[in-house]
């Protein structure tokens, strides 16, 4: 029986926010991705979220958890477990700041993420583990704990 952890919501949110961000938002807020002063082709400035990638491995009874960090330390990344939910979060650092008059296009995140996603019931913080790699965050956790595994009762 395959699980998947996914939240739906989170990329309907990213959808809405994509699609009105353009019509509904000020000038002001959107940045130009295109060199253009009026906003066509901008980005929403705001919470950005890192894309996610889950991997099933049934053989060893994981799952993988993959996060696009590029450019993060790990010391700037933050994993906390509360109610079987897992949530990424932490900020991009940035050698300039961010009102630095000497940009000419602004597209890489400098924000600060957060991402949140659900974990099998049961497990324990001490069974997740994680790892940065070439700007990706690893995180393994089991997907049954041993002691939710089926076990055969027999009759006597």
């Amino acid at each position: 029986m395959s699980i998947l952890y996914y939240d739906p919501f989170t990329e309907f949110d990213r959808l809405f926010d994509d699609a009105f961000a353009t019509r509904f938002l000020p000038i002001s807020t959107l940045e130009s991705t295109e060199g253009d002063r009026g906003g066509r082709g901008g980005q929403r400035r705001g919470p950005w979220r890192p894309r996610l990638d889950l991997y099933e491995n049934k053989e060893s009874n994981t799952v993988t958890a993959i996060f696009e960090l590029p450019g993060v330390k790990q010391e700037d990344v933050n994993l906390d477990v509360h109610q079987n939910r897992l949530t990424v979060s932490g900020a991009f650092k940035s050698e300039f700041p961010p009102d630095d008059p000497g940009y000419v296009v602004k597209e890489r995140p400098r924000d600060k993420f957060t991402r949140t996603i659900n974990l099998p019931s049961g497990v324990k913080p001490e069974d997740i583990k994680a790892k940065i790699d070439q700007g990706l965050l690893i995180i393994t956790f089991p997907k049954v704990t041993p002691e939710q595994e089926p076990k055969r009762i027999t009759i006597s």
